[in-house]
């Protein structure tokens, strides 16, 4: 819930809860009009908030790279070429054309720049000049709902910064075209799963005209899409089978504005708290260090060697964007500068010409490969104009533009609201139509002071409602060099006075060392909005080049070591020394970032690439030995790198669980065990491994690893029901797990409805081997108490509760190692988990 600390005589009432869109007079921003919820912020017109300093050279980064040279780079019909059918050609632009439209757009109006909006100015004058009569807008030839909801926000933008009067009409008549026509032709694929777009236009369109039928057909979109309300706040992402949209997380990431929109129609619990309930569930089944979910395609579960995916990263950022104008709790700002300051620029190769389809936490080399995600591609992980699937190439482009676009917002009673903090110039009108100009002086979040210098064309009185970070332990603000009392963390301070120009507000924000727990209880490191990670030295080969100057594919390893754990002792923030230097233009660049921290590691030799040579395993299990020298590593900030280490291992003596080890899923809580492949979900007190539905790239062969056990001797049992075609069953003995069907060593045995077996075998990380199986009849659907009574090199395996083995063998390979669960191309249902040593 949203806290306010008041300063000066006017508290912020009741009475503005229930104020209406004619609050403010005199006001060239449009608010909510009844019956939506009030107290709603807007958005200042694109172009109101300017850029300055590190941020200003993102976007001419972005000018002179990606954005500017998009249409040269993918010039096909079926791209962003001139027989594009978004230009009334032959080709088939689909979203791609839309996508790239709403960031150039965003992009050329928040720089103000000439070329950039004529670029623009001809997808915009086609799709405006040519409606159809029915009222559809865009390609004729396209039936579907979805690629027009990414236009619609370019053409939100446009005529925010143009008032252009074809927009509103051409919008009015496509939503009536919607009205009469979406029973007959429901939503469905992927607008289905981001309808949260389209509503969102609605309502706007509504606060334009006043078109009661609007809000019928926001409701009307509301029940056609995904249940989002229910999927967030229950965890359901993985419940549709084979139907992988709702656990698709550029979906997710899309459609976490849809509780929190819809909430202006609808304010109740369920749709007003969704949002935050879905992100609390998703950084629990899927949290990364930044603070995003992983998702290569799907949601990937906690692991370092998942990633994310650049879509998705744009996505997330603009859903919490508009959540911020609904909700004004402080942790929705508090997590998009954590995305934008890390997770953005880490997609992005330092020029911005460049982007990674996905990027992972423990990212230590970037070359062609096999993954094993669920969605893999050749070169997903490699910085090229085309790495991986042709979607995020085209959206990636609103993501500095729209967190611009977005800093600042109107509130109904003539003041100001902060959404997120970065050096810019601010220009609105507030107090009944006073004009102020607010200059954001600093460096943040590489230092930790804010000034704002307010210029008035004439004196006025009017709320400034300026968010304190959550993580700020002792925040200081100043107004004109008195301290303004009862500043607390985490609040929202509501400055409400009197002001003229040359009046000052100076913001202190202390950032502290922090780590947070991570992975294979391995740690992340903090410091205020900022992750860092182990500075790696590139070698760098330049494997493909373009027509397009400047333009190539390039592939990095890395030229320093990098399989460091931390050496931590008492409170964290005194294990690391903070080093300044002077800022830069671009502080995303390793060698001159303006922040640094130094702290104490060793080397853990063992800790090396994965079976398939694509990746680094997961980081050791915390605490692990090292024999090795204890030396001194520099951490850089997260977003300056391409090649990463951000969850570290903490070097000690490992406390395994090596006596008991239990699961039994009650409360659908998944404790300790950790996802290499597929998806892996709670529901109805049992653990379950997820529909490969929609995965192209094979993706069998899941496991979900208790990283923490390490039994040698032991027995070890858990009740199976398998679901549909594939085998299922335990894991045990395992070290090096990694994605993949075979990427472990360790033993593994399944149940196999399909061919009538019980087979035991192992993997060596690349390969299965068959060991022994014995014929049992195994049903679809039915559960089977499955155990193993491992000593030695003997193997003892039973089937429900009977004295006799079913199955014995012998195997001297492996000794010790991890208890688990594998799946082979089945759907499958685990509980009562339950290793005890011998």
């Amino acid at each position: 819930m949203m806290k306010f600390s008041i300063y000066s005589v006017v508290l912020l009432s009741c009475a503005l809860l229930a104020n209406s869109a004619s609050a403010q007079t005199n006001t060239p921003y449009t608010f909510n009009r009844a019956p939506l919820k009030q107290n709603v912020y807007a958005q200042l017109p694109i172009g109101s908030i300017k850029a300055k300093g590190w941020l200003l050279k993102q976007l001419e980064l972005q000018k002179t790279g990606m954005t500017g040279h998009a249409e040269e780079l993918y010039p096909g019909k079926n791209d962003l070429g001139k027989d594009s059918d978004w230009l009334g050609g032959s080709g088939n632009g689909w979203e791609k054309v839309p996508y790239y439209v709403k960031g150039l757009v965003a992009l050329a109006y928040t720089l103000d720049d000439a070329e950039l909006k004529a670029k623009a100015q001809k997808w915009l004058d086609y799709t405006l000049d040519h409606p159809e009569a029915d009222g559809k807008f865009g390609p004729t030839k396209m039936k579907d709902w979805w690629p027009r909801m990414p236009f619609m926000y370019a053409l939100q933008s446009y005529h925010e910064a143009t008032q252009d009067k074809r927009v509103i009409p051409l919008l009015s008549n496509y939503f009536k075209y919607q009205l009469a026509n979406l029973d007959k032709e429901p939503l469905f694929e992927w607008g289905k799963a981001r309808a949260a777009d389209n509503i969102e236009i609605v309502l706007w369109v509504y606060n334009k005209t006043g078109d009661k039928d609007l809000l019928t057909l926001a409701t009307k979109l509301k029940q056609q899409a995904y249940p989002w309300d229910k999927i967030f706040n229950q965890n359901e992402f993985l419940y549709y089978g084979d139907d992988h949209m709702p656990k698709h997380m550029v979906n997710v990431s899309q459609a976490l504005k849809f509780p929190i929109v819809y909430s202006q129609v609808e304010p109740t619990p369920a749709f007003s708290q969704g949002m935050q309930r879905g992100i609390e569930h998703i950084l629990n089944n899927a949290g990364q260090p930044t603070g995003i979910g992983s998702g290569t395609e799907f949601m990937s579960g906690t692991s370092a060697l998942q990633g994310v995916e650049t879509c998705a990263v744009v996505e997330w950022m603009q859903s919490l964007e508009s959540a911020a104008r609904v909700d004004h709790s402080v942790s929705i700002g508090d997590q998009l500068e954590k995305i934008a300051f890390n997770t953005l620029p880490a997609q992005y190769s330092r020029d911005l010409h460049n982007h990674a389809y996905y990027t992972l936490p423990n990212q230590v080399q970037s070359t062609p490969g096999n993954h094993g995600f669920n969605q893999d591609y050749g070169n997903g992980i490699v910085l090229s104009p085309y790495s991986g699937f042709p979607c995020c190439r085209y959206n990636m482009h609103m993501g500095w533009p729209y967190f611009v676009k977005n800093a600042w917002l109107a509130t109904p009673d003539g003041g100001l609201a902060v959404s997120i903090y970065a050096p810019m110039e601010i220009n609105a009108v507030v107090a009944n139509g006073s004009k102020v100009k607010i200059d954001e002086v600093t460096n943040y979040p590489f230092n930790e002071q804010i000034a704002l210098n307010l210029s008035l064309d004439k004196s006025a009185k009017f709320p400034l409602n300026l968010r304190i970070p959550a993580w700020c332990k002792k925040p200081q603000v100043k107004v004109n060099g008195v301290a303004v009392a009862a500043v607390k963390a985490g609040d929202v301070l509501a400055l409400n006075r009197q002001w003229k120009t040359n009046d000052k507000i100076t913001l202190n924000f202390p950032m502290n060392v922090a780590v947070t727990k991570q992975v294979n209880n391995g740690v992340s490191v903090e410091r205020g909005p900022l992750v860092y990670a182990l500075k790696i030295k590139e070698n760098v080969k330049v494997s493909r080049t373009y027509q397009v100057s400047d333009f190539k594919e390039t592939e990095l390893s890395p030229a320093t070591p990098w399989n460091y754990g931390l050496v931590l002792t008492g409170p964290a923030a005194n294990n690391f020394t903070v080093v300044k230097a002077a800022m830069p233009e671009n502080p995303f660049e390793q060698d001159v970032t303006p922040i640094m921290l130094k702290a104490k590691a060793k080397q853990i030799p063992g800790w090396g690439i994965d079976h398939k040579g694509s990746a680094a395993f997961e980081a050791p299990y915390s605490p692990t030995p090292s024999t090795e020298r204890t030396e001194e590593v520099t951490l850089v900030p997260y977003g300056s790198e391409n090649l990463r280490l951000s969850v570290f291992p903490t070097i000690g003596q490992t406390n395994w669980a090596n006596k008991t080890f239990k699961q039994t899923f009650d409360n659908n809580a998944i404790k300790d065990l950790v996802i290499y492949g597929g998806g892996w979900f709670a529901k109805d007190n049992a653990l379950h491994c997820a529909s490969n539905g929609g995965n192209s790239s094979g993706g069998n062969g899941p496991k979900m690893i208790a990283t923490g056990t390490n039994f040698a001797d032991l027995e070890y049992s858990a009740d199976i029901t398998i679901n549909s075609p594939g085998d299922a069953g335990l894991v045990f003995r395992v070290t090096k797990p990694s994605i993949g069907a075979d990427a472990y060593l360790g033993y593994y045995v399944g149940l196999n409805p399909t061919k009538g077996t019980i087979e035991f075998g192992k993997a060596d990380g690349k390969k299965w081997t068959v060991i022994a199986s014995e014929k049992f009849a195994v049903k679809l659907n039915d559960t089977h108490k499955l155990k193993v009574k491992a000593k030695g090199n003997k193997f003892e395996f039973y089937v429900g509760d009977g004295a006799t083995p079913l199955l014995t063998a012998s195997d001297d390979e492996y000794k010790s190692g991890n208890v688990g669960f594998r799946a082979y191309g089945a759907i499958a249902t685990m509980d009562n988990m339950d290793a005890k040593a011998l």
